[in-house]
């Protein structure tokens, strides 16, 4: 299994934790967290770009649990935020809010005044409206915005459609020859500080070319900008660096070589005076996690074109990725059953054929057997839903033999707090 746990004597084991043992005291569906697993890779990461100096600003969207952001700021790292949400988050786990980033497409007004007000890192901008409204509200509060320009450089991240972004067709940054013209802008305003340059095209890139390649067209553009009289101090190269899912056969990918790619930007930037930022979020945190379910029923297949069903207690709700992107998880039993292996198909209890946590897969279970879905430590709780009026899970993060608590399973007075039957009801 890709993710970091692995089998002592035929039982699941995350770190030196029986993943049976945190179902007994948490519950499921519960999301499980190895912290040795992240400092491993946030360590790997660094050390990969270590001839050049470099940032890591962790993307929050990837997985905003408060333990998450504390560990990760404690290890060195910046934060990647799309929205004030995620800004609230960051400073709520205690981390510093002049080490943040914002990018997003459609940042509010409020939004821009909060990151002002806490003097964040740079506004990464993506068109010539936002720039514009970050400059009226830095005006309004009396400030300078440090700014970077997301630039579109046209390069085909060779990924999902639904998370490729750095296309002409695609709702993210500008084109290089829009961004010269804002940069102008920027240079002559005076509320607006250049600070650098920014491009993110996709995610799970598996392959280094594509992210090598957007680096080039950047280059370039840093290069005309200095025959502008325009210097950055950094580049942002986004993140987008893609793991192995462990999907089995020819449509596994691997994970991005993290040595190979920092080579290759190591080579590139030679003699250039720039700091590089990195915005990884899945790289760091996926393979980490897991999300652990309960087999409730087996239903046994009627005919000889039916399938078995295996159905557990967590659903689309919980991880979103299987439905959204038709993406593969490794589904393995916590510990197998004494019985035949069977080919099933792991489903939840929601209300929709699309709710489905894995196909065909061939498992030894019963109908109280727990499984683990690998590869869940990104995009899984932060795309939960309360469809069906489910409660959220649980999260857990594993440090060494112990574990600790980190969210508390949602319950229905959780989900109707905020909820009246009419308007005159009281307060």
């Amino acid at each position: 299994m890709q993710s970091a746990v692995r089998y002592v004597d035929q039982t699941l084991y995350i770190e030196e934790v029986a993943l049976e043992a945190i179902a007994q005291a948490v519950g499921t569906p519960t999301y499980v967290y190895s912290k040795a697993h992240i400092t491993a890779q946030f360590e790997a990461l660094t050390e990969a770009f270590n001839r050049t100096p470099t940032a890591i600003h962790y993307a929050v969207k990837a997985n905003s649990n408060l333990a998450i952001l504390s560990l990760l700021g404690e290890l060195g790292a910046g934060f990647d935020i799309v929205s004030g949400g995620e800004l609230h988050r960051v400073l709520a786990a205690g981390c510093d809010p002049q080490r943040v980033v914002f990018s997003g497409v459609g940042k509010q007004s409020e939004e821009i005044d909060l990151a002002l007000r806490l003097k964040i890192a740079c506004f990464n901008v993506e068109s010539e409206a936002e720039l514009e409204r970050i400059a009226q509200r830095a005006e309004l509060n009396n400030t300078t915005a440090p700014i970077s320009i997301r630039v579109n450089p046209n390069v085909d991240a060779q990924t999902h459609p639904y998370i490729s972004t750095g296309l002409q067709n695609n709702k993210f940054g500008v084109p290089p020859e829009v961004a010269l013209s804002l940069y102008q802008f920027a240079h002559q305003h005076p509320h607006l500080e250049v600070a650098g340059i920014d491009c993110h095209i996709g995610s799970q890139i598996t392959d280094v070319g594509p992210l090598l390649e957007s680096l080039a067209s950047i280059l370039a553009i840093v290069d005309e900008l200095k025959g502008m009289g325009i210097s950055l101090e950094h580049i942002d190269l986004g993140g987008g660096m893609g793991i192995d899912y462990g999907e089995p056969g020819d449509n596994s990918d691997g994970a991005l070589n993290f040595a190979d790619y920092g080579a290759g930007v190591n080579q590139m930037m030679a003699g250039r005076p720039q700091k590089i930022l990195l915005e990884p979020g899945r790289s760091l945190v996926a393979n980490a996690g897991v999300l652990l379910a309960r087999v409730e029923y087996l239903k046994p297949a009627t005919g000889p074109d039916s399938p078995n069903f295996a159905v557990v207690d967590a659903a689309m709700n919980d991880l979103l990725r299987p439905a959204l992107y038709q993406a593969w998880h490794e589904i393995v039993e916590v510990r197998p059953a004494e019985v035949t292996a069977e080919t099933w198909q792991v489903v939840g209890p929601v209300c929709e054929t699309g709710d489905f946590l894995g196909h065909d897969r061939t498992l030894k279970i019963t109908d109280s057997s727990l499984l683990c879905i690998g590869s869940a430590g990104a995009y899984g709780m932060v795309q939960a839903s309360n469809y069906n009026t489910r409660g959220r899970a649980a999260e857990v993060l594993v440090d060494g033999d112990s574990f600790n608590l980190v969210r508390r399973r949602e319950t229905i007075e959780d989900q109707l707090r905020l909820e009246r039957v009419s308007a005159e009801q009281k307060q």
